[in-house]
């Protein structure tokens, strides 16, 4: 089943999937507005003292937010209803497949496959549904917007993004080429665990009867063993993903309060401008 056939059971969810988009597109809009409102929070009213400026930029934040969140919400709840309808179509379709399938068709598959493909798979192909709604318009206006945005804050201060978005972008791909063929790997290690377990149930009377019991006891263990080498070594690889980020995201933030300290001092920008890129070198 290639891409174009899946797309096919998407269908139906064109109109939701539109709505999925915008509200994404709304979120990422508001939460690109709010460190500008942060700089003028400070420029216009800490700095000065103008209580009055810091009430009504503070509530022009908090209106902001809550729209922000509530698109996400609502995003969130749509997308996850597209996918599970997608993925029992596909699901059904799968079945419905396997059902006329010859005899000689079944030779080229196992139950336990067949099995892997109808659960594990269609699940997989479901999450990467709802990452795609959620994720495919705000990463993307998420890291451009935000050095967009950086750079009209203070030009002198964002080449410092400029430098680390490479840079994170490269560990990245860096760490998935090492777990991609893990999780291809995976695939296998779990269509052999369910093809030891069918076997074990659908024979467990000739099992007994021969007494091989402890037979395959000692097959689970070693398809089991497998398994779970295989996800720790996947888990290894993915868990230095997020202290890569992080390490990143402190040294920028180090970065950018010397960089706009320095700024600062000279007057050749305001605390607003340094606050606010603070704010998109996160996002």
């Amino acid at each position: 089943m290639c891409s174009s056939d899946l797309m096919r059971f998407a269908r139906p969810y064109r109109a939701h999937m539109t709505l999925v988009l915008v509200l994404a597109l709304a979120q990422s809009l508001g939460n690109l507005y709010l460190p500008r409102l942060m700089a003028e929070v400070v420029d216009k009213g800490i700095v000065t003292g103008d209580t009055r400026s810091i009430i009504l930029d503070g509530g022009r934040m908090l209106l902001m937010a809550l729209a922000s969140t509530a698109c996400a919400i609502a995003g969130a709840w749509l997308a996850a209803r597209i996918a599970t309808g997608f993925a029992k179509a596909v699901r059904g379709a799968v079945f419905a497949r396997v059902t006329r399938y010859s005899i000689h068709q079944f030779d080229g598959f196992s139950t336990a496959s067949l099995i892997t493909r109808t659960t594990n798979d269609t699940a997989q192909i479901q999450q990467v549904f709802i990452t795609a709604l959620t994720m495919v318009v705000t990463a993307p206006m998420m890291a451009i917007g935000g050095i967009i945005l950086a750079v009209q804050q203070d030009a002198g201060l964002a080449w410092v993004l400029v430098v680390v978005v490479p840079v994170v972008a490269v560990v990245f791909m860096f760490i998935m080429r090492g777990a991609v063929p893990l999780f291809q790997v995976m695939q296998t290690r779990i269509d052999r665990l369910n093809l030891v377990i069918a076997e074990g149930l659908s024979g467990v009377r000739v099992i007994r009867a021969f007494d091989r019991a402890q037979h395959q006891h000692d097959r689970f263990d070693q398809a089991n063993l497998a398994t779970m080498e295989t996800a720790v070594k996947v888990n290894r690889i993915v868990a230095f993903l997020m202290p890569s980020m992080m390490v990143l995201l402190n040294v920028t933030s180090i970065a950018l309060v010397y960089v706009g300290g320095r700024r600062i001092d000279s007057g050749a920008m305001e605390m607003g401008a340094m606050i606010a890129s603070l704010q998109y070198a996160m996002q």
